[in-house]
Order: C-alpha cells, then sequence, then structure tokens
C-alpha cells in the first residue's frame, strides 16, 4: 500500500536532483531514501527514476507519478492546515534573513510561530540578499526575508515592509542639526553594507560626481560592527534607521538632515513554488503581520527624534 512519506521522499528525489539532496531535505539517510524508492518502484511495478548519471531524473512513468505526487501532497498539507489543530503543523523550516530584520521584528516573529505552531521548527541563517536569492534558488532554504521582490522563474514574493535610510553619525563629529551636504559628508568615512548590495551601490551613485573627490566608503557585512563604529567616530553609518532606535534616543547616534535621500529599502518575504508549501505561506503572513506593525512604530518613534 503507498504511503506519504515514499510518495514525498519521490518528490524531494527528483526536485531536487539527487537522492542526497532529499535525505538532507528530510532530515533522514541516503539508504533510507533508496529503499523507499524501492519500496516505491516496487509497489508501482514501474521504474520511477534514471540512477544512471549522478543526477536523479524521472522516466516517462516517473514525469507522471510526479503530477499525482505534487497534487496529493499539496492536498495532504492543505488538510493538516484547515482541519488539523495547529501542532499539527510540524518539522523543520529552513529560513533565510537579512540582518536589518534580526535587528528590528525578528524576535517577534520567533515567538508569533513557537505560539502559533508549537511542532515547527525555525532553523534561521543571516546572510545579505545576494547569498539568501542564490540559497533560496538552490533550494537550500525554504524562505527568504530580503530585500525584493525576488524576480525569479516559480517564485513567489509577499511584500513585508519598507524601512529609511539615514546617514548617522556620532554628535562628536560635530556635524550639528542643520542640513548637511554632499560636500560635508565626504569628508569622512561611509559605513555601510557589504559589496553587492542595493546599499553599497547606492552609497556609491550618490558621491559619484565630478565635482566631489573619491569617498573612502568602509563595508561589513555585521550590522552591528557598522553601529559600533559610527559610535566611535569612525564614519558616517548609511542604514535603516530603524534599528538604531535605541542609540538615536540615548543621543549615542543622531540622524542627520542632508539634502538629499536614498531610496528605501523594501523588503519581501520569497518562497519557491511547492505542492508542500502550507507552513511556508503561514510563516511569510506572520511576518508581514508583525513587520507591518514594527513599521508603524518605528515611524511614530523616529517622528520623535
Amino acid at each position: 500500500m503507498l504511503d506519504f512519506r515514499s510518495i514525498e521522499t519521490f518528490l524531494w528525489v527528483v526536485k531536487l536532483g539527487s537522492f542526497r539532496g532529499a535525505a538532507q531535505r528530510l532530515n533522514t539517510t541516503q539508504p533510507a531514501i533508496s529503499q523507499r524508492i524501492a519500496q516505491l518502484e516496487r509497489e508501482m511495478g514501474v521504474k520511477l527514476l534514471n540512477r544512471d548519471h549522478r543526477v536523479a531524473s524521472p522516466t516517462p512513468s516517473g514525469r507522471q507519478m510526479m503530477v499525482y505526487a505534487e497534487k496529493l501532497i499539496g492536498l495532504r498539507s492543505e488538510m493538516m492546515a484547515e482541519v488539523g489543530d495547529r501542532s499539527a503543523m510540524r518539522g523543520v523550516l529552513r529560513l533565510g534573513v537579512a540582518e536589518t530584520i534580526v535587528h528590528t521584528w525578528l524576535p517577534r516573529l520567533v515567538k508569533s510561530v513557537n505560539e502559533a505552531y508549537p511542532n515547527l521548527s525555525l532553523e534561521i541563517e543571516v546572510d545579505i540578499t545576494p547569498n539568501l536569492s542564490a540559497r533560496l534558488l538552490a533550494q537550500e532554504i525554504e524562505l527568504a526575508f530580503l530585500v525584493g521582490p525576488l524576480s525569479a522563474s516559480g517564485v513567489h514574493s509577499r511584500v513585508l515592509c519598507d524601512y529609511a535610510i539615514g546617514f548617522l553619525a556620532s554628535p562628536a563629529l560635530g556635524l550639528g542639526s542643520g542640513p548637511v551636504t554632499r560636500q560635508d559628508l565626504v569628508k569622512f568615512p561611509m559605513i555601510t553594507f557589504p559589496r553587492k548590495t542595493l546599499p553599497y551601490e547606492a552609497v556609491r551613485a550618490v558621491f559619484n560626481r565630478p565635482d566631489l573627490p573619491p569617498i573612502r566608503l568602509h563595508a561589513s557585512a555585521s550590522l552591528a560592527t557598522v553601529i559600533h563604529m559610527a559610535i566611535e567616530g569612525l564614519g558616517i553609518a548609511v542604514i535603516p534607521t530603524a534599528i538604531v532606535e535605541n542609540e538615536l534616543a540615548d543621543e549615542r547616534l543622531q540622524l542627520l538632515n542632508t539634502d538629499f535621500r536614498i531610496q528605501p529599502l523594501t523588503f519581501a518575504a520569497s518562497w519557491l513554488a511547492s505542492p508542500d508549501i502550507v507552513a511556508v505561506e503561514r510563516v511569510a503572513d506572520l511576518a508581514r503581520q508583525i513587520a507591518q506593525g514594527s513599521v508603524a512604530v518605528d515611524a511614530d518613534a523616529s517622528a520623535r527624534h
């Protein structure tokens, strides 16, 4: 008799192209994957996978099987979400997160997931958006919160929130509260996100003018490092203002009144199309609710500074 475990195993072997990848995705061993596939082929009475090359590919019968496997797994996931109680949502969700989210509303999301789905575990990895995009497309993570939305075939996205980018400096630099021009700023090093990110390129574009000297641009993958360097007066941080509310409140940093603006960062939740995405969509929905509430609170706080 066919069971969902064997069907799910077959689906992930085909989608990931290898027994090893399916074993990692399903948190089991390659021998266990091989055993399940062999059992499924015996019960179906046909060969479902070609194993002649390093990449496992479906046979013609396997391609037919995939159509039904996706429907069955999708229906099972939908049934569990709609009919079962919340504790029925179980497993591990691999989540990739941009660091700005870590410094703002990620803790509230984790708490909400724990309360809503007590048997769903999160594996959280923090990285820059280009790396998160690559890892999502390689199916190394199931859900990514990144600067987006990500435009690629088979990717679903949901806009989460926008964060304004500000120029933040230690009061010791003496830039005051009046308007600050590019000519004023270029005297100091700029400290921002790593190379190949949108903020890094945006800062370069702002100062890439013939009437200005070459900019000194420091990049770091650690926002905590960027903030610390700015507090120490080592340069001007160009980062979302929402992550330094405490530093602004106690006047370790000041938001400079510049005569120009950098485009806000739009963050999105992105995931790949899959029959078993109910948990991913539920977490993305929670993230959107929390993110939008967080941005409203942050905007009110910024207005008071």
